[in-house]
């Protein structure tokens, strides 16, 4: 007998998941008369349903970069491509799931209210009662079932996070971004939501892009990690991450694990700036 996460799987397939190709993408913004290089030839292939992290220091353009991959901003120059369309070509409306740093969410609407928030715009084919009962599958998903009528000043940072990734996840995107969604979060929370978002991502088999400072995160969470140096951002090293799935708390504690963290801890010094904190 299937469990109620296989049915959800087999039930609804995700929309079909491009291949995203990004080549000698740059990106230069023009400040009181003088140019500032935010991105610099970039290259980087997303393979449909792959996770891939992005680390690098503050400033690096991590943030930039999913801000061009969302269609928010253009580049400068260079391309990028979903399967064979470009930026401009793709239609990206109701393909695109982001979750933020902080979960905001709308302060009005209850949980379940704020979930379908993002159906009623990606969703329009479905009645109310048909997104509602959508959203409160994914709020069970995320272990909230019975905090559905609770306004969002009644849940703890943690499970306004929770509500935050049932919002994103819930229409099903082809494409999820997250900029440092968990920073904000203490350890065990973080954790926590890191377990949660492994196992919600075999469901929906998007494609994840996410953004980390914590290097340990993109290891635990990543097929593959982009290591970006300081401004101007460029591509330092992609790195495919050799651990197999499923991945809980023995891999946090292994030789290899330790290593690979090293490892890329000291790429980012060598990458960081003469000078800089």
């Amino acid at each position: 007998m299937l469990n109620r996460h296989q049915e959800l799987q087999k039930a609804e397939s995700v929309i079909s998941v491009p291949n995203i190709s990004i080549n000698d993408l740059s990106v230069r913004y023009r400040t009181k008369g003088s140019a500032l290089t935010a991105l610099e030839h970039i290259s980087l292939d997303i393979p449909r349903n792959s996770f891939v992290s992005i680390v690098g220091p503050s400033g690096c353009g991590k943030t930039t970069l999913l801000k061009v991959l969302s269609g928010v901003l253009r580049p400068s120059s260079g391309e990028v491509k979903f399967d064979s369309k470009s930026l401009a070509e793709a239609d990206l409306s109701g393909k695109i799931g982001y979750v933020f740093q902080r979960p905001l969410l709308l302060p009005w609407r209850t949980a379940i209210e704020n979930v379908v928030l993002t159906l009623e715009v990606a969703k329009k084919h479905l009645g109310r009662e048909e997104r509602l009962a959508e959203a409160r599958k994914w709020l069970e998903l995320v272990g909230l079932a019975g905090f559905e009528d609770r306004l969002p000043n009644e849940l703890s940072g943690g499970m306004q996070q929770r509500v935050s990734l049932s919002r994103a996840l819930a229409f099903r995107p082809p494409i999820l971004m997250m900029d440092e969604p968990f920073a904000a979060l203490d350890e065990i929370t973080r954790e926590t939501m890191q377990e949660e978002l492994l196992r919600l991502w075999s469901i929906t088999e998007s494609s994840v892009i996410f953004i980390t400072h914590s290097i340990s995160e993109a290891v635990l969470l990543s097929e593959r990690i982009v290591v970006m140096s300081a401004r101007p951002g460029k591509v330092d090293e992609i790195i495919d991450v050799p651990f197999a799935r499923p991945r809980g708390e023995e891999l946090r504690g292994s030789a290899a694990f330790t290593e690979l963290v090293q490892y890329i801890r000291h790429k980012l010094r060598e990458s960081k700036p003469v000078g800089a904190n």
